[in-house]
């Protein structure tokens, strides 16, 4: 752990669902009075929209495909001194990627262009990052808390599907295109990260969903379940027995795995990361 200045990071695919842990993180950050730094991991992409593009033809000339998923099309090495960096200093540099016309207003860029880098950190208490890659290799050694959103692969795709199309006016096609495209990188870069993670979040429908591709629905969480295992629970000091009577209708499915429903997805990831949150700022408080 970190002393002064933890990091915690949520990792996960497009489309998988991180920002419901970010807002479980934040509720917690707004009791606590704690003040995060918060990094979005595509800021962290080599390439802006436009020169994505461009960079993707000439692969596609070479007969290989280049997807936002690899380490062809990121900055691992960016990721990692920024982590390593502010859990020594609680200082570190960052930019910020432009998603839209709204963004643009704001910061002063045209949407789908990075701002410059910046120095980040100061006056808070904690790293948050959230994105695809907060869990690869290069950054390991340096995260306090790493957490994994990872439904079963058809709900993401569904979920993919159906926040591109009707969120971003993409084509079904196009999405799936893109999904495709990915799908090796997805293997390598992806997935590895989830051995690693302190804590996997995994939402598993009770419906259907044997053909993600013609879904007209994502399954409601009614209609899902939460399945949540945590790697060393004797480390976190996690009280199994306790969280089983605060939340009605979980069970223990292994000894360190427990399933939820998914209506309560952010009350039981609040009841999960509250007390790690302690350890974290603990740990801290004595440093200082």
């Amino acid at each position: 752990m970190s002393a002064k200045f933890p990091v915690i990071s949520v990792t996960g695919s497009s489309g998988a669902g991180t920002s419901t842990a970010k807002i479980a993180l934040e509720h917690i950050f707004r009791r606590e009075k704690v003040t995060p730094a918060i990094v979005e991991g595509d800021c962290f992409h080599k390439y802006d929209r436009y020169e994505f593009r461009e960079q993707a033809k000439k692969f596609e000339a070479m007969g290989k495909r280049l997807s936002h998923f690899s380490d062809e099309a990121n900055l691992f090495d960016k990721i990692a001194d920024l982590f390593d960096s502010y859990r020594r200093t609680g200082r570190g540099m960052a930019r910020t990627y432009v998603h839209d016309d709204e963004e643009a207003k704001l910061y002063g860029v045209d949407a789908g262009r990075f701002t410059e880098w910046r120095e980040i950190g100061e006056g808070s208490d904690l790293l948050f990052y959230e994105g695809l890659h907060g869990g690869v290799e290069e950054v390991r050694p340096y995260v306090d808390l790493m957490l994994g959103v990872v439904p079963v692969v058809n709900l993401e795709w569904i979920q993919k599907i159906h926040r591109d199309t009707e969120m971003r006016g993409y084509s079904s096609e196009a999405v799936v295109d893109n999904i495709l495209s990915r799908m090796h990188d997805y293997v390598h870069f992806i997935t590895p990260q989830f051995v690693n993670t302190d804590i996997n979040i995994q939402r598993v429908p009770l419906v259907d969903t044997s053909n993600p591709f013609i879904a007209r629905d994502v399954p409601t969480p009614d209609e899902s379940l939460i399945v949540i295992r945590i790697r060393k629970p004797e480390q976190w000091g996690i009280d199994f027995p306790w969280l089983l009577s605060m939340l009605t209708g979980s069970f223990m499915s292994r000894r360190n795995t427990l399933v939820v429903p998914a209506a309560k997805m952010v009350m039981a990831m609040e009841l999960i990361l509250a007390p790690m949150m302690h350890q974290l700022l603990e740990v801290k408080r004595k440093a200082i």
